[in-house]
């Protein structure tokens, strides 16, 4: 498995976001020599299959590889593999204070767990050891995890090893580089031996794997042969229940791929289940499905909660209470609606937020927790009477699960106020009142009966169907078709750091007036969205949008439609000539530039190319370029005075000679120099594009 960051880069995300959205800041672009650092949290991100940077020169390979250490109970080895790019100056690897060195090459050591490279090879490397049994808490709310044994009677275990298993943290390290040019980044993490990974998570042992792929994330059930007895069901069965979930749960943030491993239940666990990073999830193999309290859910919501993260939105303490509120009401729902419990069942587990000590807290207020699941407890019920009264409110138009997609749409600290004005703009002011009310007061609502749940729960909103509005993107005042590669895939390439305008139509096929949600999705992660009024029958298409700010593949989504984005930096595509005819002319006279361009990739390229010229550029045009295919772009020009001017598109450069004077076949005239002009290209491609997640 891979997963690709480019590094060094803000994303800017479309315009049409919450009222919680703070801007970020963007690049300068600039290519001098700067500092620049990799966070510990997005190195140990999801991984993603995305393709590198453009060209592998510009692209910091690392290879991280875990070995099992049956003999040494409670540690493991951990290799990191190098790949250093020229624009790589200079760069400095922290591991941690409780990283053990073992071995290094090309590194030297630079401070307690810090690195750093000697430049003597491009390849080097540094091999660890690592603690592997751990406790406290890990996940969602960021806060320092705990390494030790529980020998001192501690609080059960998050990650462990046994020697004849283990599941582990994969490591995650910072780095600070110096660069002279834009650089990528790429992670492959393997298991040396026996076990299983996705990036965030890896198991030491024999395991068996079970794949389930539903609306473009794939479903990774990893059971272990030391769990294989224990399993709560049919591995099959969850697996189904997992892709079921994915389908039903209609929130943004979907992952390409989630990995859940069914740990065995020999050990002292703390949890009954842990989710880290974009994806990755283990559950005690002997949870049960058929409970209100189904882990697997739970740690499955998890991994839909993309506002949760700390580089895109985060929470606060005012919010903090939604992370495992919405987890642990959507688990029930979702058994309930998929018939694994009974009312009773589901109305029981909610209405354990009315008893004491969890309803004598104040959500919003964590320090008036006096039960630290007061969260878990009074919040799914707090969660469950704002979306029953929200449906209500809206005749079933809008529900709790279309706010968490707004969620998931924005940028900035999720503040209380900013939680509330959300409530208030899908269901009016008195929906507002009562989330006040039991957020930001010690009140507690009465678990519903089953009759008012049929009244709010049954209620059907308007029926809306989604999908692209046109054949082409909109970029730079161009269009840019999307086209059906041989593989029956859609694909589309569009301009780097350029507004691409999607056109998401809508049209309300049910019997009733209502809300719809057109939404676009990049990589799983709504970026733009409208919510506009559509009477029965109508049909309406919203223009959203959404700027990549750096080179990738970058999967679309539009309802049930998926388009595969190229966007691609000017390395690649190849200018490969450059004409000017005639070579000389008086001044006024025009002269025809013709520039060839080649797509050397694998995949759709689009480009806007300029001709550049002492006086500016000139004669912008957009081209779009199949895998190994060539066009030329032609540009007239006339310059009014005499001289040599040099003009250029891509690397390629000519000289045109205005001469006035009756020796025109000379080379040069003295008293005219060349002046050197710079060509501004705006590209985009597949293969070799940087991944998904920014830092």
């Amino acid at each position: 498995m891979k997963r690709a960051v480019a590094v060094f880069l803000v994303v800017l995300l479309a315009s049409s976001l919450p009222a919680f959205v703070a801007a970020g800041a963007a690049s300068d672009g600039s290519g001098s020599t700067a500092e620049s650092s990799q966070s510990t949290l997005d190195d140990t991100a999801a991984m993603t299959t995305a393709d590198t940077a453009s060209s592998g020169e510009d692209v910091l390979h690392r290879t991280t590889t875990l070995r099992h250490l049956s003999d040494q109970p409670g540690e493991f080895e951990t290799e990191i593999e190098f790949e250093v790019p020229s624009p790589i100056v200079g760069f400095e690897i922290d591991l941690g204070e409780r990283a053990a060195l073992e071995e290094a090459d090309g590194f030297e050591t630079a401070g307690e767990g810090t690195y750093r490279w000697t430049e003597e090879t491009d390849e080097p490397s540094i091999r660890v050891r690592m603690p592997a049994n751990q406790t406290g808490e890990v996940g969602h709310i960021p806060e320092p995890v705990q390494f030790h044994d529980l020998s001192d009677g501690g609080e059960g275990y998050t990650f462990v090893d046994t020697g004849e298993w283990g599941i582990v943290q994969v490591p995650g390290i910072s780095i600070s580089a110096r660069q002279t040019a834009e650089v990528g980044f790429e992670e492959e993490v393997v298991v040396d031996g026996p076990g299983a990974t996705g990036g965030e998570i890896a198991f030491f042992g024999a395991v068996a794997e079970h794949e389930r792929t539903t609306d473009g994330e794939t479903i990774r059930l990893i059971v272990p042969e030391a769990a294989e007895a224990d399993l709560a069901d049919d591995p099959e069965i969850i697996v189904d229940l997992l892709g079921w979930a994915s389908e039903r749960l209609n929130v943004g943030a979907r992952s390409e791929e989630v990995f859940v491993v069914a740990v065995p239940p020999t050990v002292d666990w703390g949890p009954q289940g842990v989710q880290v990073g974009d994806g990755n999830a283990w559950v005690v193999a002997d949870s049960p499905l058929e409970s209100p309290a189904n882990v697997w859910l739970h740690e499955y919501v998890h991994t839909r909660q993309g506002y949760v993260d700390p580089e895109t939105v985060g929470t606060t303490d005012e919010t903090r209470w939604l992370v495992e509120a919405q987890a642990e009401y959507y688990a029930a729902t979702l058994a309930f609606e998929k018939g694994l419990i009974e009312f009773e069942e589901f109305a029981h587990f909610l209405e354990g937020g009315e008893r004491s000590p969890y309803a004598d807290g104040t959500l919003a207020q964590p320090d008036t927790w006096s039960h630290d699941r007061t969260d878990y407890v009074k919040g799914r019920l707090v969660y469950g009477e704002i979306d029953r009264r929200l449906r209500l409110a809206t005749d079933g138009d809008r529900t709790a699960a279309d706010v968490f997609r707004v969620l998931n749409a924005g940028e900035g600290r999720l503040t209380g106020a900013s939680y509330l004005e959300l409530l208030e703009v899908a269901g009016g002011g008195e929906v507002r009142s009562i989330a006040e009310e039991y957020t930001e007061t010690d009140a507690t609502p009465e678990m519903w009966s089953q009759q008012a749940h049929g009244e709010a729960f049954d209620l059907q909103g308007a029926t809306i169907e989604y999908d692209l509005g046109a054949e082409a993107l909109t970029a730079a005042g161009e269009s840019w078709p999307v086209v059906t590669d041989d593989d029956g895939g859609r694909v589309v390439a569009v301009p780097v750091d350029e507004s691409v305008s999607v056109p998401v139509a809508a049209r309300n096929v049910g019997d009733r007036e209502g809300t719809a949600d057109p939404t676009l999705e990049i990589d799983g992660r709504v970026v733009d969205y409208a919510q506009p009024e559509l009477a029965a029958g109508d049909r309406t298409t919203e223009n959203l949008t959404w700027t990549p700010s750096e080179p990738g593949t970058f999967d679309l989504r539009v309802g049930d439609e998926r388009v595969t984005v190229f966007v691609g930096s000017s390395a690649s595509v190849t200018v490969t000539e450059l004409s000017i005819a005639p070579e000389t002319v008086a001044p006024g006279d025009p002269l025809t530039v013709t520039a060839t361009i080649e797509n050397e990739g694998e995949n759709p390229v689009a480009a806007i190319l300029s001709v550049e010229t002492p006086e500016g550029s000139v004669g912008a045009q957009s081209v779009s370029l199949e895998s190994g295919e060539t066009t030329t772009i032609t540009e007239e020009l006339r310059f009014d005075d005499d001289g040599e001017y040099e003009v250029a598109v891509g690397e390629q450069t000519g000289v045109a000679v205005v001469d006035s004077s009756p020796l025109a076949e000379l080379d040069s005239i003295p008293g005219f120099g060349l002046v050197t002009a710079v060509v501004a290209v705006a590209v985009v491609v597949g293969a070799g594009a940087i991944g998904r997640r920014w830092i």
